[in-house]
């Protein structure tokens, strides 16, 4: 619903947030993320008025941070909203909202480098080996369930890119998907044998028995007959992890899995990006560390003087 004219603030809000989703092309969840940012530092800073915003200064933006800082917020969030400030300083400034940019100078809090949660090729094999197995009962869900997982581990795709896969977007002669990645842009994915074949049996065999006059070009259908969202994809990969008695991972896990063994393997780490649809290589970049964790424990296993102490 369209802010009140009594409320000049909302009508701020819902400029930003048409900025960051038509003309930043974020997600919607970043663009929601965003807005609810601003609307603490707002209220922290005191500036209940549209009329206050050029009052706001690179103190009250750090201020802010020092609240969140203080009430326990990790140092991912306090670098999301220290992105999200910068963000709108930047579009107030530049629309002539505010005099100057004081988030210029606002420096992001450094986040720990979190290994992601992988697989070892031989679970990830397990995992794609029982979903198999499961779909030969030729249950429609099941049959999804076998072709959703080879894709996500073959492509290293989001879950957002693969529920939003269209039947059209996968070719299976070429074996590649056309993904619809962050800020809209389009990459060609390449996939194997295994996934295509999955895929392959889900359409001729699994989706025909959920598809509904409301399905659309959907690639991969709920239950119901609705495109797959991404809640009932977390949940069948954990069902799958699960049945699979493999560690429990969700569909992220299947990309940080994908990742790893793409590097494993002995892939250019910018094919990989690319592969991904990193926007920065040093995204690409954290998956090396769990690469280099893997060699230095096979060689402490494997290598006869691996263990030598100072005096030998």
């Amino acid at each position: 619903m369209a802010p009140s004219p009594l409320d000049p603030l909302a009508a701020l809000l819902d400029d930003f947030t048409s900025h960051l989703a038509h003309e930043r092309g974020l997600s919607p969840h970043t663009v929601r993320a965003y807005r609810g940012d601003i609307v603490s530092l707002l209220a922290t800073v005191g500036l209940s008025r549209v009329e206050d915003l050029g009052s706001l200064t690179l103190a009250d933006l750090r201020q802010w941070l020092a609240v969140q800082a203080g009430a326990g917020k990790s140092r991912t969030t306090l670098a999301r909203r220290a992105a999200a400030a910068r963000a709108f300083t930047a579009w107030a400034a530049r629309t002539a909202r505010t005099p100057t940019d004081p988030g210029l100078r606002l420096g992001t809090p450094r986040t720990a480098i979190v290994l992601p949660d992988v697989l070892t090729q031989s679970q990830a094999s397990r995992l794609a080996n029982l979903a198999q197995t499961r779909a030969d009962d030729g249950d429609p869900v099941h049959l999804r369930d076998w072709a959703f997982v080879e894709l996500a581990y073959a492509t290293g795709a989001r879950v957002s890119e693969l529920v939003t896969l269209n039947v059209a977007a996968v070719d299976l002669d070429e074996r590649l998907a056309r993904v619809l990645g962050k800020g809209n842009k389009e990459r060609m994915v390449p996939f194997g044998i295994p996934a295509a074949r999955a895929v392959a049996s889900w359409l001729a065999d699994g989706r025909p028995q959920l598809v509904t006059p409301d399905s659309g070009p959907a690639l991969f259908l709920g239950a119901r007959g609705g495109r797959l969202n991404p809640r009932q994809a977390r949940e069948a990969v954990h069902r799958l992890a699960a049945l699979a008695d493999v560690k429990d991972i969700a569909p992220h896990g299947l990309r940080h899995s994908a990742a790893t063994h793409l590097l494993d393997g002995g892939s250019d780490l910018r094919v990989v990006q690319e592969l991904l649809g990193h926007a920065s290589l040093a995204t690409t970049q954290r998956y090396t560390h769990i690469s280099t964790e893997r060699l230095r424990a096979a060689y402490l296993q494997a290598h006869p003087r691996a263990e030598v102490g100072p005096e030998g």
